[in-house]
């Protein structure tokens, strides 16, 4: 495949440029396409995180005071291409609610920690922590980390605010599909993108991820094993979609969270 054209998955509007696999990232470009709606508490792992108010990304509550995101759902980059972390007091949380306009518990971000391998694509991961404690109740749950990597040919579950179509609108409630993992070595015939830490999730087209679903949560067996990333062109389309695997990231999450 010749320089297909990849976005990042921003919320309402896009951050980044859209760019090819081989290019380095510019300034950055997230209903779930095909998606419908989850259930009371289906996914008391989801967050919805908030930039000055508003839904941008999802993210995973890992415990009571840390949350998984995508490193560039809270990261400015400048003409330098030099990668700094959003301020802290521009973000909350949305817990345990499937409306992302109201319900459940709002919580202030306290610190921004963005993989210091961020860049290009590639080590999309941030951990949020936050202000103040969740208090746990059957809306609002951790999720595991995976305890072993993600085979490829599983269903692997998805979940988000974003768009429900390209260039659509987002929905008001939390919606989820079904993608189907792939080998690293498909991922790479397919995008050019066959890089370890990287989980493509394939899906037929008008499926998958789409803009302010990035950052949220793929899960299979009940674990977190991917973090929303980026789509290649276009929501929907016949290509896979990029996440963060997060086995690949299980000690770096280790080392800068209290999981």
């Amino acid at each position: 495949m010749t320089n297909p054209n990849v976005a990042l998955l921003l919320g309402s509007c896009l951050l980044y440029l859209v760019l090819t696999v081989q290019s380095a990232p510019g300034k950055l470009n997230g209903r779930v396409v095909g998606g419908e709606d989850a259930a009371k508490a289906q996914f008391p792992h989801q967050v919805s995180l908030r930039y000055a108010g508003s839904h941008s990304c999802g993210g995973s509550i890992l415990t009571r005071n840390f949350i998984l995101t995508a490193a560039h759902c809270v990261s400015d980059e400048d003409e330098n291409h030099v990668i700094t972390p959003v301020a802290a007091d521009r973000f909350t949380i949305r817990a345990g609610s499937n409306d992302r306009f109201s319900g459940g518990v709002l919580h202030q971000v306290a610190e921004v920690i963005i993989h210091e391998g961020y860049g290009n694509f590639l080590n999309d991961v941030a951990l949020l922590r936050l202000e103040s404690p969740l208090i746990f109740s059957s809306s609002i749950q951790p999720i595991d980390l995976p305890s072993v990597d993600t085979p490829a040919d599983v269903d692997v579950i998805i979940s988000g605010w974003g768009r429900i179509k390209h260039q659509g609108d987002l929905p008001r409630y939390l919606q989820y599909n079904t993608l189907k993992s792939i080998s690293t070595e498909e991922c790479e015939e397919l995008i050019e993108f066959g890089f370890e830490g990287e989980l493509c999730l394939l899906h037929v087209v008008d499926n998958g991820a789409c803009n302010g679903d990035s950052g949220g949560p793929a899960v299979y067996n009940n674990q977190l094993v991917g973090v929303a990333g980026f789509v290649v062109d276009g929501c929907g389309s016949t290509y896979p979609d990029g996440y963060a695997r997060v086995f690949y990231f299980k000690e770096w999450i280790k080392n800068h969270s209290d999981v």
